[in-house]
């Protein structure tokens, strides 16, 4: 009898397991398992991908009969589908299997956001054709800048041992259409091409594939001298050429829809073609021949930036202009969105548009490296689709990044958009339940990048929490002003860089790392002087702004047309300048703070009222993010304001909140988190 109480306990408590609301199912909360009978979903064949899509439509699909076809007419929608109500059944149409996939899921997601309509003729084509996951995971289990716990990958386990949580990665990919997957750091270790850990590789491949995602691996460089014990890596060698082939013939002989390599060279002490006096096209193009027989690309990264006297804003471009042209057509420069790193906000990368015979992606950051990490809720659609709808006039007027990388404007073989992602094996993933939105609309951006921000926070609320009208609009709009929050509180006005050195959380604008490189130190970037603040790009400076075409170089280049908020990125402004508002930069610079600080703690206000429309887990999660994040905005204001004021000299404006915190201790603060990379 005592046996049979346990049991029933335990019988009860497995719904609450299931449904624990710890965030673990993600935007994936679908009716449980009350969809359709198997005879209402028509279907030819039987494939893996065919059978996922079946599967889904069988557990959460509440609506009318639906027929899946594969049809061969539909190739230009590269991998998309249509979708469309005929009679009294809805048919879901595409080339291939994972674009009934991708229709299935999207039919599934209006489901849940109350969208279906007795009508629909919807036709899918995605922006991009490789929608990538670049993870900076490490062999031993570690993520550099990831906030969510260890790695989803278990490589002593592989590949014997298989997580459910691989799956379950590989479902909410395909959810939004992500295709493709970096497994490693870019800081990559020889050993990921070790033939032990490549079998590792094709367990977790051959779980992806149904998901219709290909996996690439990051390599070193110096993989053919470390691993294959040759007297160099020289790209010119006819020995490193060799083992590089026969290293591509093993992994595809393992993986034969393997995509690619992804490469870090020559930047921050990695190994590359310039330790033996060849050039990244060099490099480059002696991976893209060995891959090029299997269909493979190479990813080159451009973000490079040795130690020199130039402005490190202009490094890529004064590197990869000059190879324009040089590289083969299954080789893509991967560019970050703005010329430094990944900053709250930067100019956009003037690279773009610049390579006019080059392939050319995005990177951006989905893991909050310098938006505080998994303590801080800033939404990132905004900064995303600031980058892709910036014009860089490169082909004349309406020459956005969007249309110069998806191949609109620049015929490219190949099409490919970027994110480090933010994902670890905490429960709910991304270690802050709203940083799931951001992969989430990264992926969503992906496929469309003609989305709006707002858009993708609506689907995503409705998916992830409730559509409630009264939880559904104050948290939108809590989401949609995140991110201006967080560049009001930390770097308003174009400032960047003031970061605490290493582990990038928190402020440090007096750092000077004296010996060390100065590239690495916030006064670099700010430059502050009892004159002013702001790095001069200028004519009468770095000149950075001459990488921009006409007439952004004019319009950056004149502190009157420059845009507000990249002023002190391209100019030294002097304290008491005047702004378009009539307060002076540094009336102007406190309110921003300040208006940072209050932004945080009107989210607090209005996620407590939150408290009757959701799960309690995640409310009090929630909740207790928001306190550290308001702590953060007023340690980054005080601290900057209370430095910069020991330049200008200025009185703090008496109607903003008093500093809290006294310089001298401020400095003091020594966060230990972990090694620079």
């Amino acid at each position: 009898m005592k046996n049979f109480r346990l049991y029933l306990v335990l019988f009860l408590m497995i719904p609450l397991m299931i449904f624990a609301e710890d965030g673990s199912q993600l935007w994936l909360r679908f009716p449980a398992k009350n969809g359709v009978s198997a005879d209402k979903i028509i279907s030819k064949g039987n494939n893996p991908t065919l059978n996922i899509a079946k599967k889904e439509l069988m557990n959460h699909w509440q609506g009318q009969e639906i027929e899946l076809r594969t049809d061969k007419s539909l190739k230009n929608l590269k991998g998309g589908y249509t979708i469309k109500s005929v009679q009294n059944k809805l048919v879901i149409s595409a080339e291939k299997e994972i674009g009934l996939l991708y229709g299935v899921y999207h039919i599934l997601r209006l489901q849940q956001t109350n969208s279906v309509t007795t009508n629909l003729n919807i036709t899918e084509k995605p922006s991009y054709d490789v929608r990538i996951l670049n993870h900076w995971d490490n062999l031993d289990g570690t993520i550099e800048r990831g906030y969510a716990g260890h790695s989803l990958w278990k490589w002593e386990d592989l590949p014997n041992t298989i997580s459910p949580r691989y799956e379950e990665y590989a479902r909410a990919n395909a959810s939004i259409g992500i295709n493709a997957t970096v497994l490693n750091n870019v800081n990559a270790s020889p050993n990921m091409l070790r033939k032990d850990y490549l079998e590792k590789v094709k367990a977790l491949a051959d779980i992806f594939r149904p998901y219709g995602i290909k996996v690439y691996l990051s390599v070193n460089f110096s993989s053919p001298k470390v691993l294959g014990g040759l007297e160099n890596s020289d790209p010119l060698n006819k020995d490193v050429q060799k083992w590089w082939k026969d290293k591509a013939s093993e992994i595809y002989k393992l993986i034969p829809d393997f995509g690619g390599f992804l490469v870090k060279a020559n930047s921050e002490g990695q190994p590359g073609p310039q330790d033996y006096g060849r050039t990244h096209a060099d490099g480059a193009n002696m991976m893209a021949d060995v891959l090029k027989p299997y269909g493979g690309i190479v990813m080159w990264r451009a973000f490079v930036y040795s130690p020199s006297k130039e402005d490190r804003a202009k490094q890529a471009y004064l590197e990869f202009v000059p190879l324009d042209g040089k590289f083969r057509d299954n080789v893509i420069v991967q560019i970050k969105n703005g010329p430094v790193d990944f900053q709250p906000r930067e100019a956009f990368n003037p690279l773009f548009g610049a390579l006019k015979k080059t392939s050319e992606m995005v990177e951006f950051q989905i893991t909050q490296e310098y938006l505080g990490q998994a303590n801080h809720l800033v939404y990132l659609a905004p900064l995303f689709k600031e980058t892709l709808d910036s014009d860089t006039y490169a082909n004349g007027k309406g020459s956005t990044i969007a249309k110069i990388t998806d191949g609109t404007l620049r015929p490219a073989k190949i099409s490919a958009i970027s994110a480090v992602a933010n994902i670890g094996e905490d429960k709910n993933w991304t270690g802050h339940h709203f940083a799931q939105a951001n992969w989430y609309a990264f992926g969503r951006l992906a496929w469309n990048h003609d989305l709006t921000s707002e858009q993708i926070a609506d689907e995503w609320i409705k998916m992830t929490f409730t559509d409630n009208e009264k939880f559904l609009n104050p948290v939108k709009e809590m989401m949609l002003t995140s991110r201006e929050t967080a560049v009001d509180y930390m770097m308003p006005l174009g400032l960047h860089h003031i970061f605490a050195g290493g582990h990038h959380y928190g402020p440090e604008p007096w750092g000077d790392y004296k010996g060390g490189r100065p590239d690495w130190s916030p006064v670099y970037y700010h430059q502050a002087t009892a004159q002013g603040l702001g790095f001069d790009r200028t004519k009468t400076g770095s000149n950075a702004v001459s990488d921009y075409f006409p007439p952004l170089n004019e319009i950056y280049g004149n502190v009157k047309t420059c845009p507000e908020n990249l002023i002190l990125w391209f100019h030294h402004v002097p304290w008491d300048y005047q702004m378009k508002n009539g307060k002076t930069l540094w009336e102007e610079l406190s309110y921003k703070y300040d208006t940072g600080v209050k932004n945080v703690r009107d989210y607090q206000r209005v996620w407590d009222k939150m408290q009757p429309y959701l799960d309690e887990e995640r409310f009090t999660e929630v909740q207790s993010k928001l306190k550290i994040q308001a702590k953060d905005a007023v340690w980054w204001k005080d601290a900057c304001l209370l430095y910069f004021q020991t330049f200008s000299k200025m009185p703090i404006p008496y109607d903003i909140e008093r500093p809290v915190h006294e310089l001298e201790d401020l400095k003091k603060i020594k966060l230990n988190m972990g090694h620079h990379n």
